[in-house]
């Protein structure tokens, strides 16, 4: 590694409506280095990040890539200076192929790149059909098509915002080693992440953000787990944000009220699935993306039609499945892409709350109850945010998060069905999800509990189904379930359904 910066930032500013989100940040990125970056969610990551790419245009200080100056900032000055963003939220053309959305921009035809990208591909342990239509792509898959945009155009510098958000641990691993080639290269990284453990196994260096400003730099070895988030957070000095405990005794469900069942149930992507949850259970559906969970959950709530089986909620057959029955009828689903398929990003913060409940109020909800509604729900998630009438996309992706979930809660659900709910969420905000699951299901609501962190699936679940390729392939109660048992049966069901 040489001695020149990759990246270096000079005391720059940056406010929106006359509240400073930077504060006059330096921060330096060395060749090969793999640099995280921490902060809450509305620290400014986000914001710096953009800053560095050319997306946002500072009102003071300096920003130097690979030794030259970003002037003029546009994201084709940053890349023309060998830097690239891939951003926590993919940007994909739906209706081009999987290969074209990966050449976009670049003079060379996506023909001619095809073997290069084909090597990537391979080198990062993926499964990926560039001549699929990117609409038909999961959400792991679209964030690997951004990496790949990145590699292909040879970048010195790349900040990957979030790149395990939706990965299972497999195929974190199979991207930690890639960014550890990259590294041996001298590629500079800017890591951004709220997950410490995988800090701690791919970044050398650490700068955290409060309101704004770094406080606290250095290498990461310098630093404990506590120190780091007691800096991303004032109150952790008082109140130290450790990860809930799992509950204990491991309480058998089994005389417990069934609140949903599953036989037999199938659709595109999964076949046959049978399982059931209890009044008060967090079951969690554990599996590899292409396992079919999503697939289960959004045909669960109406929003593909079944092939095949029953669902019965609450003791009742539920034949006629759209969202709106479900919803009256007591199941509710958190989505997988929040900004997607979950909140209406240009409307207010009150009337994305009243999301499920809409028709129940008439299509313009009451203004007066909304807000109030959406004041208890503030409070008690803890959403930071300007005013009831906020724009959602104006917020940071963990407060979005915590919106969602309040559109969820008030449905009063029997049922609740999250799917990666704790995605692209700082440290505390997870915190306050886990503790916010327990309580739910300490109230008596059931809980289908879709996560490709196997970790979470290990905190939070009581019991765990398993499903590889569409099918069902174990299940894992009490005292069996940990992270490599999950494992186990993910990838070795399907390594043999494969076979």
């Amino acid at each position: 590694m040489n001695d020149a910066t990759a990246v270096r930032v000079n005391d720059i500013w940056k406010s929106y409506g006359g509240t400073s989100v930077l504060k006059g940040v330096d921060i330096t990125l060395l060749p090969g280095q793999v640099h995280a970056l921490l902060g809450g969610n509305g620290a400014g990551k986000s914001t710096l990040m953009k800053s560095i790419a050319g997306l946002v245009n500072p009102e003071s200080g300096s920003i130097e890539i690979n030794g030259q100056t970003l002037s003029n900032a546009s994201p084709a000055a940053a890349q023309a200076l060998g830097l690239y963003l891939v951003p926590q939220e993919a940007h994909i053309l739906p209706n081009q192929s999987v290969l074209e959305n990966i050449c976009l921009g670049l003079r060379a035809t996506a023909k001619s790149l095809r073997g290069d990208i084909e090597n990537l591909v391979a080198d990062l342990a993926v499964k990926l059909d560039l001549d699929a239509q990117a609409a038909t792509l999961e959400i792991a898959d679209r964030q690997i098509v951004e990496i790949l945009r990145g590699l292909i155009r040879k970048a010195r510098v790349l900040i990957l915002d979030e790149p395990t958000s939706a990965l299972t641990p497999h195929e974190a691993n199979a991207l930690f080693d890639r960014v550890r080639q990259l590294q041996a290269q001298g590629v500079g990284i800017f890591f951004i992440s709220h997950k410490l453990r995988e800090i701690r196994e791919i970044c050398d260096v650490i700068s955290v953000l409060r309101d704004g400003a770094i406080v606290l730099y250095g290498a990461l070895d310098d630093y404990d787990d506590q120190q780091i988030v007691e800096a991303m957070t004032k109150a952790a000095v008082n109140s130290p944000l450790t990860t809930p405990q799992r509950r204990q005794n491991h309480q058998d469900f089994s005389a417990s009220a069934c609140v949903l069942e599953l036989d037999q149930f199938s659709g595109e992507g999964f076949h046959d699935i049978s399982f059931d949850v209890r009044a008060g259970e967090i079951v969690g559906l554990a599996g590899v993306v292409g396992a079919g969970r999503s697939e289960l959950a959004e045909t669960l709530f109406g929003l593909r039609p079944s092939s095949g089986g029953t669902v019965r909620l609450l003791g009742h057959e539920l034949k006629k499945r759209t969202p709106r029955h479900c919803v009256d009828a007591g199941l509710v689903y958190l989505p997988e892409d929040r900004q997607q398929n979950g909140l209406f990003l240009e409307a207010s913060l009150a009337w994305n709350m009243s999301g499920y409940t809409m028709h129940r109020l008439g299509f313009f909800p009451k203004s007066r109850r909304e807000t109030g509604e959406f004041a208890e729900f503030r409070e008690a998630l803890g959403i930071k945010c300007e005013s009831p009438g906020q724009p959602a996309g104006r917020l940071s992706g963990g407060n979005q998060q915590k919106v969602l979930l309040a559109k969820c809660l008030a449905a009063n659900p029997r049922v609740l069905i999250l799917d990666e709910p704790t995605r692209g969420v700082d440290v505390a905000a997870r915190n306050d999800i886990y503790r916010l699951i327990h309580q739910l299901a300490e109230k008596g609501m059931g809980v289908l509990l879709i996560s490709s962190d196997f970790d979470e699936i290990e905190q939070l679940a009581d019991r765990v189904i398993v499903m590889a390729h569409g099918h069902q392939c174990g299940e894992l109660s009490s005292h069996a379930i940990n992270v490599d048992a999950i494992a186990h049966l993910a990838f070795e069901s399907g390594a043999a359904s494969h076979a």
